[in-house]
């Protein structure tokens, strides 16, 4: 196999567990490095193992299993000031971790050197020197992460490279450039990378953090300057505000650069989700390549055009990378949107028809209303064939339903619960529910699934997976109307719904009624 022009350094399970809300258990870090093992990244850094003992484990763990793609890295120093290299236990951590690749930070900035560290730059480049030194003669691949170095150079470019040297005279593999700060422009990345490639004899790699909203144009700019080794972090995980990100970064690269990256781009949105879940964090709506609205058209010219010519408002396919054309319904919404949405749905309408103008006239009465119909899109369904089709006998109707909020003893070991009882008429039996919840609209959920379980089974298929409320006018204060949108899933399909009144809880009804409904008719 040849070897790749450009290679791609993933540290997902190590700089972005620094990110706020970002955690992985053991399996977690498993998990994940097993989904960038099979999408072809080349290498994994799997944390610093002399840190704690939840690295340590992962490099236990990860050292049984065979990789496809992937080196594991194991991150962490050079050894400490003035002591021997043998003798510092965290250099012998990294050992210990038997990864193939060692990855180690060394200071490149002479503020850092004499203010942080409180060394000579002598004994700083000592500390490079000997590390890399003594983890080659282990048989180990050596990364050096020179930290801050633009930051360093643009402070004292002699002193920086001087830092570099020290590394190369160790035998360095890479020496890897970092914008630690996130503050540096692309065109002094690219200036001060083309000035380290010419001037050491050894590849190099870029690390940029995105505090500048620069990160994945930063790491461009180093590859045109001759970096071979990009790092970053799958969804930009990270300190601050996070690292490169790498679901971006990587098609660039082969799409826009036409630089190979991966076997398969076409799983990177896959990809993006899994590690998201797995880190149990929301998933970004508008990311680049892999956000739910990368490809969504909304203005009704727009869609007009992208239903002629999709690259006409498209500047990559989004099959290309896993993604979708998703076309939203609003006030904005031309017959193009309502064309492409309903033959979505495999409803098929004709342009002028009657019956579109009969759905644009409704969805724009209810979203003068405050319904919003770009993340309902089984609430739009169900708009579409109400609309549409003669009325027939629901799956159910509501009778009344009522909830109650309960407190059980002294404030200081109280306990609360709510309670909701719901009447309904299914196939013209009525129904008597009552059931209870952590709170009033669960309680409605599990009544309203208790009253329909024995007729209609398949609904146990169903999870809500997300719950918004938005007040649509604050300066109605507690009358404001209140808009729900409700996400469920039968572990096959996603959906979502939507409802909206002066009462939460009502909002909140109509969009689970919605939800049931949906289900039912799409089963």
């Amino acid at each position: 196999m040849n070897k790749p022009q450009v290679t791609i350094y993933d540290t997902t399970l190590r700089d972005g567990t620094q990110g706020t809300g970002i955690s992985f258990s053991v399996l977690d870090k498993i998990r994940v490095a097993e989904k960038l093992d099979g999408f072809g990244v080349h290498y994994i850094e799997g944390g610093w193992p002399g840190s704690n003992p939840k690295d340590a484990e992962f490099f236990m763990q990860a050292a049984k299993r065979t990789w496809k793609s992937a080196k594991i890295a194991a991150f962490g120093s050079t050894r400490r000031a003035h002591i021997k290299v043998e003798k510092d236990p965290q250099v012998q951590a990294l050992l210990d971790a038997e990864t193939p690749v060692i990855a180690i930070v060394g200071k490149s900035s002479l503020l850092h050197v004499r203010e942080v560290l409180n060394v000579t730059p002598e004994e700083n480049r000592a500390m490079i020197r000997e590390t890399v030194a003594y983890l080659k003669a282990h048989g180990r691949e050596v990364c050096l992460d020179a930290e801050h170095f633009f930051d360093g150079y643009k402070e004292d470019a002699e002193h920086a490279l001087a830092a570099l040297h020290a590394a190369v005279e160790g035998g360095v593999d890479i020496l890897v450039l970092c914008d630690t700060n996130g503050g540096t422009l692309p065109e002094e990345v690219e200036r001060i990378t083309r000035d380290v490639v010419a001037k050491t004899n050894r590849p190099v790699g870029i690390h940029t953090h995105d505090d500048c909203g620069l990160g994945v144009a930063n790491a461009l700019a180093a590859v045109r300057a001759g970096a071979v080794q990009v790092q970053g972090t799958f969804n930009g995980y990270g300190e601050r505000v996070g690292n490169c990100n790498l679901t971006t970064l990587i098609p660039n690269l082969q799409l826009k650069a036409g630089i190979p990256m991966v076997p398969d781009l076409t799983r990177l949105r896959e990809v993006s989700l899994f590690v998201d879940g797995v880190a149990n964090s929301q998933h970004s709506l508008r990311a680049p390549y892999v956000g739910a609205t990368a490809f969504a058209h909304k203005g009704g010219i727009h869609v007009n055009a992208v239903q002629k010519l999709a690259r006409s408002y498209e500047h990559i396919r989004p099959e290309e990378v896993g993604n979708t054309q998703n076309i939203l319904v609003s006030e904005l919404s031309g017959q193009s949107n309502v064309l492409l949405k309903a033959e979505a749905l495999g409803i098929h309408l004709e342009k002028g028809s009657p019956e579109v103008h009969k759905i644009l006239q409704e969805i724009k009465r209810r979203e003068s209303l405050g319904y919003e119909f770009e993340a309902a899109d089984g609430s739009f369904d169900l708009l579409i064939r109400k609309t549409l089709q003669p009325p027939t006998a629901p799956f159910f109707e509501l009778l009344e339903y009522h909830c109650t909020f309960r407190r059980f003893g002294p404030s200081f070991r109280s306990h609360d619960t709510c309670e909701a009882t719901v009447k309904l008429l299914v196939n013209g039996e009525r129904v008597y529910t009552v059931d209870e919840g952590d709170g009033p609209v669960n309680a409605l959920d599990a009544a309203l699934r208790k009253s329909l379980r024995p007729f209609y089974p398949q609904i146990d298929e169903i999870a809500l997976e997300d719950y918004k409320v938005r007040i649509l006018d604050s300066r109605g204060g507690t009358a404001a109307r209140t808009r729900v949108l409700i996400t469920f899933t039968d572990g096959k399909n996603d959906w979502g719904t939507v409802g909206v009144s002066g009462n939460v809880i009502e909002a909140s009804w109509l969009a689970l009624v919605d939800a049931i409904e949906y289900k039912l008719l799409t089963a």
